[in-house]
């Protein structure tokens, strides 16, 4: 955890978060996993190709997903934490709204709350997160996984989304977290359309104002398929092209299925970004 506090002042290089999805429902294949052996023996192999953080959901944020109870959601990431925690020192984080799944999940191992509801479905989330010191990732959504694709709509996308992570920055440091432990995500794919995602994109450096390092979450999305005609399966490349630019344009974290690819797109993007070759 020491190296994240000293990372979170310096920002020196961009991370790279692996995807592990305890479902039997995530959109892609790739990432998930219904049982804990192989999820625990995937993470490993993340933490191998160079993963900083391993991210860890029981609850299935797909567009049109139903939620899961909590006690299934716990049964399904708290092996899968601790197994990863017990052979690795990967920093973990658990993807989850719900402060009971936190609190166990912290216990466990995690470091980090990764939750897409930014502290809006659970009002005691935001106390067990300051309570145990841990980070906090806040994303945007328009609606919940259910509702998301409906009908997104914006005037302007991303002065909403920039207006949006503000107000719930505050809302945080007002519950205790301090800002020194906040990141923040535009979510990408969660209430947006193809126009949407490609706006934030093209602007999303004007994130960075904020202050928290910025997050991004694309990996073989649905919009990349948009433009490809592919499935989740066939989007790598389109994956790499669209971390590149992000990471180019001043992201901090990038959120991947595929981390050795990652990893190697983050180092060129960077160096280009910092005009370090």
């Amino acid at each position: 955890m020491e190296w994240l506090a000293e990372w979170m002042e310096e920002r020196e290089r961009v991370l790279v978060m692996g995807v592990i999805n305890v479902t039997p429902d995530s959109f892609y294949a790739g990432g998930r996993y219904d049982t804990a052996a192989p999820a625990i023996e995937h993470g490993l192999r993340l933490c191998k190709e160079g993963a900083d953080i391993i991210d860890i959901g029981g609850e299935s944020s797909r567009p049109g997903a139903a939620p899961v109870s909590i006690n299934e959601e716990i049964e399904r990431v708290l092996p899968v934490i601790a197994g990863i925690h017990k052979r690795s020192d990967v920093l973990i984080s658990i993807d989850t709204t719900r402060a009971k799944v936190a609190r166990e999940a912290i216990t466990a191992g995690a470091s980090i709350v990764n939750d897409i509801s930014a502290l809006r479905f659970d009002e005691k989330l935001a106390r067990v997160i300051a309570e145990n010191g841990a980070w906090v990732v806040l994303m945007h959504m328009q609606g919940t996984p259910e509702t998301m694709q409906q009908a997104p709509r914006y005037t302007d996308p991303v002065r909403e989304i920039k207006d949006f992570l503000g107000e719930r920055i505050a809302a945080a440091t007002a519950a205790g977290i301090s800002p020194s432990r906040i990141i923040i995500d535009p979510g990408i794919g969660f209430g947006k359309k193809l126009e949407h995602n490609l706006a934030i994109l093209r602007e999303i450096n004007s994130l960075t104002t904020l202050g928290p390092p910025v997050l991004i979450g694309l990996s073989r999305k649905s919009f990349l398929g948009e433009i490809l005609g592919l499935p989740a399966k066939s989007r790598l490349e389109g994956t790499i092209a669209a971390n590149a630019i992000a990471v180019a344009n001043g992201v901090d974290i990038i959120r991947v299925h595929d981390v050795k690819e990652g990893k190697r797109t983050v180092e060129v993007a960077r160096r280009l970004r910092d005009h370090a070759i």
